[in-house]
């Protein structure tokens, strides 16, 4: 748990209780926090297990059950096929690094309207929609080349792949089988007692009397 992080405890009766302020708080109530960017935990207050993924994912839920949903359904079953595969990982990373990277970049720009027009201005607003729409189509064409160059990336991989699995069986010796599919017989080796088969046997002497 962070320090200074406030403790929210939640109770077998679905409440939750703000250890901060002593008092039982709700869902929207953690929603707030949130966006004001105060670091929070929640605990379950029998067992102490770390609910906090478990109480953000139901503000998730209701955000989308809203009339302005975030994801379409399409990207919500290709979130939920990555689950179990091994690109979960790097996906959950990729998407991390890139939501972080926008948030910096309008915090950026809301620190600059701050500094010249003062706090709490609505011209930061206007400022921030501006850059949006400016960016959309900057961000697709982004987006485009970056599929692009997943699908080149993995075409070099499968092409490795199968560049390492023919070198893997190259030095193995496989059995030839004939054509009823048995082993092919081994030839015998001569035997050191007879003599070998291409060998001429010495002639015998004639026996014949008239010679």
């Amino acid at each position: 748990m962070p320090e200074h992080a406030r403790l929210i405890k939640k109770y077998p009766n679905r409440r939750l209780y703000d250890t901060r302020t002593s008092s039982y708080i709700t869902l929207a109530d953690v929603k707030e926090l949130v966006l004001s960017h105060e670091q929070f935990q929640v605990l379950d207050a029998k067992t102490s297990e770390d609910l906090t993924r478990s109480i953000l994912l139901q503000i998730i839920l209701e955000e989308e059950a809203g009339g302005a949903p975030m994801f379409t359904s399409d990207l919500l079953s290709h979130m939920i096929r990555f689950y179990g595969n091994a690109m979960q990982g790097m996906m959950g990373k990729y998407l991390e690094s890139n939501i972080k990277a926008f948030t910096d970049m309008q915090g950026k720009l809301q620190d600059q309207t701050r500094s010249i027009y003062g706090e709490n201005s609505p011209v930061g607003q206007d400022l921030w929609a501006q850059f949006l729409n400016f960016q959309g189509p900057a961000l697709q064409s982004m987006m485009g080349a970056y599929v692009d160059q997943s699908k080149k990336m993995f075409e070099q991989m499968e092409e490795q792949l199968e560049g390492h699995t023919r070198n893997m069986f190259t030095g193995f010796k496989l059995p030839s089988y004939g054509a009823s599919g048995e082993d092919a017989p081994v030839p015998a080796k001569p035997s050191a007692d007879k003599p070998s088969a291409d060998k001429a046997a010495p002639s015998r002497p004639s026996t014949d009397k008239n010679k």
